[in-house]
């Protein structure tokens, strides 16, 4: 196949973590043909999406992994599979971007995951269509209602809606400590939705990352331990990731939602789970392949392209 990536600049990939790369290096030694691009290459020319791509070869070293040969414009349709892996934030520059490759959709290309499903399914909102996994949660730019949910469960987590990494997390405990101060800031004065969620005390054992591929669950998380003194898991907020079997409740959210996102559009998702509760759906571009394999043994990026694969 020809599978082109849709990722960013390939010179910021720490090969020794990045799923995108884990990818890139299981199809390539598979015989895959391997682009990539930037949604910066792509444009609407004459009624069609094209992209600026590159095709490329992986070294096979840590650092200078990769040789690039000059760019040529092509229509996305010309690929067998777009993986869109670009990062949040989900800004509007980022909806053009599910726009355009929608119009590619339309014109044969097939983009993984599909253009409009990764938009319709906010990674933090998504949460509230499956409701009889989550905490209590709270979506509002309303700061009187975010004071009274505070007011109810006393420890409370407080988030943006498009951020990702961990940025712009608080926590406020039953003694309200800079409540105002963080209510104020996060929804820049009651003009901006926000999340609220009850504080999840099993966050200690990790925020857990499980893996969704072709609707199956991959069977290990990856368990994302705060530092001390955070409350933030994310491995990019300092995390230590230890992987682990799926416990009967991540299996019993990971099958109810596998199947039903898959047939949505979204060939790869990465479900965030604390304790016994759902709290993120993440769409965009899922890690924690690489931590996986290393602490398992278990091929996660061969299970991603035996799913591309299937359809190829």
């Amino acid at each position: 196949m020809k599978i082109a990536f849709l990722a960013d600049q390939l010179s910021t990939f720490k090969t020794y973590k990045d799923s995108t790369y884990a990818m890139m290096a299981e199809a390539a030694s598979r015989g895959h043909e391997i682009h990539a691009f930037e949604q910066s290459d792509m444009a609407l020319e004459q009624g069609k999406v094209m992209a600026n791509a590159a095709r490329i070869q992986l070294t096979g070293e840590a650092d200078d992994w990769y040789r690039a040969e000059p760019k040529a414009a092509q229509p996305l349709a010309a690929y067998d599979v777009v993986v869109l892996r670009k990062d949040p934030p989900f800004d509007m520059e980022y909806v053009y971007l599910t726009y355009l490759l929608e119009i590619a959709e339309r014109q044969g290309a097939r983009i993984v995951n599909r253009a409009g499903a990764v938009r319709d399914h906010n990674e933090k909102l998504a949460i509230a269509q499956f409701s009889q996994f989550t905490a209590p949660t709270l979506v509002t730019g309303n700061m009187a209602r975010l004071r009274a949910f505070h007011a109810e469960h006393q420890d409370i987590i407080l988030k943006p809606l498009d951020g990702m990494g961990g940025t712009g997390v608080f926590r406020v405990r039953d003694d309200g400590l800079n409540l105002g101060a963080i209510i104020e800031t996060l929804t820049h004065h009651g003009s901006v939705t926000v999340m609220a969620q009850r504080y999840i005390p099993e966050i200690a054992k990790g925020d857990k990352r499980i893996l969704l591929i072709g609707g199956e669950a991959v069977p290990y998380s990856l368990a994302r331990i705060p530092q001390a003194g955070e409350v933030r898991g994310n491995l990019a907020a300092g995390g230590t990731g230890v992987a682990q079997p799926l416990s009967a409740r991540d299996q019993e959210i990971a099958h109810a939602l596998a199947p039903e996102l898959f047939q949505r559009g979204l060939l790869l998702v990465g479900l965030d789970v604390i304790g016994d509760y759902l709290t993120e759906v993440n769409v965009t571009s899922p890690t924690c392949f690489q931590e996986i394999r290393q602490q398992t043994g278990f091929n996660v990026a061969g299970m991603f392209i035996d799913a591309l694969e299937k359809r190829g």
